[in-house]
């Protein structure tokens, strides 16, 4: 396995190594140690070549303080060495051992009403407390010497999906982290005031000491100022917690590779230096989970979503937690995979970006909170259709390996992402309409369903491989952004630009000119005079729900319902379409075109969807929200002219298209997320490196069939 230096962050960035990392979480401090050498052989035979162990266990690695112990895991390190499997270690730093906090209880973390946390579970502790951070930069100095020229550890994971459980605190050490990062973004308490608006509310602070952590509703509601900056400082702080571990991974052995696996988009900012100090991103991915929790469009379309924002981030990525069959801890149960639908999961994984990935686990646990978690090898230590899935997807990967390490996920589409201070900012101050991440999910969905090549890019990548771009209701606007999309533009891109984009600034201030304001609304032609909300489908009313504490992505607010449904409509291409969340009335540019307007109540007439020509290119104005209809619309009008289309003609429902390209190769994935054969009429003519057959035109694929085509 050789690593390479990483490229700068980018959506089309593949991962440095030079082979796929296949493989299993592991954890042969679960079971005895007679299990061990069947372990790796029944690995080997399922064809992968990788291991992720240690997360968990601080307590045997460290059983008192100062005491190192690497005795188990040297001997299940060697093991598995002798069979072929490398090792990924992790830093285990997400469960901190009884002894640390008995003896310093300041680094328990502390939530939103007072109460401390309790040893039992993980993420137990403050990342911000800096006794937690002396200990965890001596555990991650001891391992990586200890193992710096073991041939068998090639790389390393640092700590385990941080802020999954919980990302906030309010304990002492963090109020003087929080304040210390004050200090150092604001010159003067002053500066600190005007951002976070001390004039409102007569909650101005006369020195940094004074500054109170940002407790939710105690009684009222809080700047938003203040909270974008605490939940700026969580995302710093996460970074910092992490960059202790990295700097001493990277001076030990600087041929190991460093990545960290996500469970959540909570609190970190991987395009800051999250994200910039590792070699790749990680990306733990349960699509049954994740649809459930969200209640959204069916787990093959959730999959697809997660997997696309968290390329947006840094490229192609690893996926360390892969569902292979029923999910549990004590407060839910997932759905089961039926046979043939973890292989197919994996491999839409694959398709949307994984340069490597690994089953959730080798073996369930028989103690713990995830006793009815499953994994490849059943409870009772025997292999049965999951094993066997995991070992044709090996024998996929081992197939197609070759051609695929290299290339990058084709976007036609672009939606605007990765951006933590715009979700950020729509967090502080969310009025009951949808986060840019939700309304971005609308266009997402409705492309995912016909095969179109759609994906998130943030404004400072390389916006001219895309045909398409879409900003979603950014309320903070970066002045430098405007000029990428102007060249975007007229090197002859569509630019779609959402309603209340450009609204705010830096410090979450409603800007003093007409929005969007500067030279943005220069570049679309349209300023706005007026907005007001509108009632969404199933009713939207005046109090929005409060959520405490959320997990696994915010889900949209779900506001009461109104006594009083006001239907907004506009005519859009001599279709009669129903607006949701926002209006706006606009002016326009005397060179600007009208595409649709309101066609009811007051604003009957006016424009709703404007386009200017600018260059080679467009810029379209939508002074509304998405929905599906005005998406389907927006498809036939103005994407399919610009050259967008599906990557397979007259898709049938439940097939899942993705390519993969580079400069001397293109990978079609056509994969079928039903349990039903489906019939396939107008495949392009290339040859399934699964199968080695030709393939053109019509074909069936089975229920939760895969076909990888390599394009003539």
């Amino acid at each position: 396995m050789k690593r390479t230096q990483p490229a700068p962050l980018s959506a089309w960035r593949p991962i440095n190594l030079d082979d796929f990392l296949l493989g299993v979480p592991h954890y042969p401090e679960h079971v005895d140690e007679s299990y061990w050498q069947r372990d790796a052989e029944r690995m080997k035979e399922a064809g992968f070549n990788v291991v992720r162990m240690g997360e968990f266990a601080w307590h045997i690695w460290e059983p008192f303080e100062g005491k190192f112990d690497f005795d188990l895991f040297d001997r299940a390190i060697e093991v598995l060495g002798k069979a072929g499997i490398k090792t990924i270690l992790c830093t285990p730093t997400a469960t901190p051992p009884r002894w640390l906090t008995l003896n310093y209880p300041e680094v328990l973390r502390v939530d939103r009403n007072g109460r401390r946390a309790s040893h039992g579970s993980r993420q137990h502790c403050d990342t911000t407390s800096p006794v937690l951070r002396q200990h965890s930069r001596r555990i991650t100095a001891a391992m990586a010497q200890h193992y710096k020229d073991n041939p068998h550890v090639i790389g390393w994971q640092t700590d385990n999906e941080l802020n999954t459980t919980v990302s906030e605190s309010f304990s002492d050490s963090t109020a003087i982290a929080f304040r210390n990062y004050l200090r150092h973004r604001y010159a003067t308490i002053d500066d600190l005031n005007f951002a976070w608006g001390g004039h409102f509310w007569a909650t101005a602070y006369d020195n940094f000491d004074q500054v109170v952590l940002p407790h939710p509703m105690a009684p009222s509601h809080l700047s938003p100022g203040h909270v974008q900056d605490y939940h700026r400082f969580l995302a710093w702080s996460t970074a910092a917690f992490q960059r202790d571990q990295v700097e001493i991974l990277r001076a030990t052995n600087p041929d190991w590779f460093v990545f960290h696996n996500l469970g959540n988009l909570q609190d970190i900012d991987f395009r800051a230096e999250f994200g910039q100090d590792l070699d790749f991103i990680g990306f733990d991915i349960y699509p049954m989970l994740y649809d459930e929790l969200r209640r959204t469009n069916g787990h093959p379309a959730t999959q697809a979503l997660q997997l696309d924002l968290c390329r947006s981030h840094s490229g192609n990525f690893l996926v360390p937690e892969q569902a292979s069959g029923l999910g549990s801890q004590p407060s839910f149960t997932t759905m089961t995979p039926e046979p043939g639908e973890m292989r197919r999961m994996a491999m839409s994984s694959v398709a949307r970006g994984a340069d490597g990935l690994m089953f959730f686990r080798w073996r369930p646990a028989h103690f713990g909170a995830e006793i009815y978690w499953m994994g490849v090898i059943d409870h009772d230590d025997a292999p049965r259709r999951r094993f066997e899935e995991a070992k044709q997807f090996a024998s996929d990967i081992h197939k197609i390996k070759g051609r695929l390490l290299g290339t990058a996920v084709h976007i036609d589409i672009g939606i605007a992402g990765a951006d933590f201070d715009n979700q950020e900012a729509h967090k502080t101050y969310p009025i009951g309409l949808p986060s840019p991440q939700d309304d971005g999910t609308v266009l997402h969905l409705e492309c995912y369903k016909r095969g179109v090549a759609c994906g998130f890019v943030h404004p400072e990548d390389d916006l001219s491989r895309l045909k398409v771009f879409y900003v979603p209701h950014w309320v903070m606007w970066k002045p430098e952004w405007t000029p990428r999309l102007e060249a975007f533009v007229e090197a002859g891109g569509t630019l779609i630009v959402g309603a209340m984009t450009g609204t705010r600034d830096i410090n979450n201030h409603i800007i003093r000119e007409q929005a969007p304001g500067g030279a943005l609304a220069k570049l679309c032609g349209v300023r706005v005079t007026e907005f007001g909300r509108i009632i969404a489908k199933n009713g939207n009313g005046l109090f929005q729900r409060i959520v405490p504490q959320a997990g696994f992505y915010d889900a949209p607010n779900t506001p009461a319902s109104s006594s009083t449904e006001r239907i907004y409509t506009l005519d859009f291409a001599g279709r009669e379409i129903r607006a949701e969340h926002l209006y706006e009335r606009i002016e326009t540019d005397t060179d600007v075109e009208v595409l649709a307007h309101w066609s009811n109540r007051f604003i009957e007439g006016e424009a709703a969807i404007t386009r200017r020509k600018v260059g080679k290119g467009q810029v379209v104005y939508l002074a509304t929200y998405l929905t599906a209809g005005l998406v389907e619309t927006l498809q036939d009008q103005l994407f399919a002219p610009c050259g967008v289309s599906p990557l397979v003609p007259d898709l049938p429902p439940g097939i899942e298209v993705s390519l993969r390209s580079s400069a001397d190769r293109r990978l079609l994935f056509v994969l079928n997320t039903r349990e039903t054969t489906v019939d396939l009429a107008s495949l392009p003519t290339g040859q399934d490196l699964l199968t080695g057959d030709k393939v053109s035109g019509k074909t069936e694929l089975k229920a939760y069939g895969c076909m990888v085509i390599e394009l003539a």
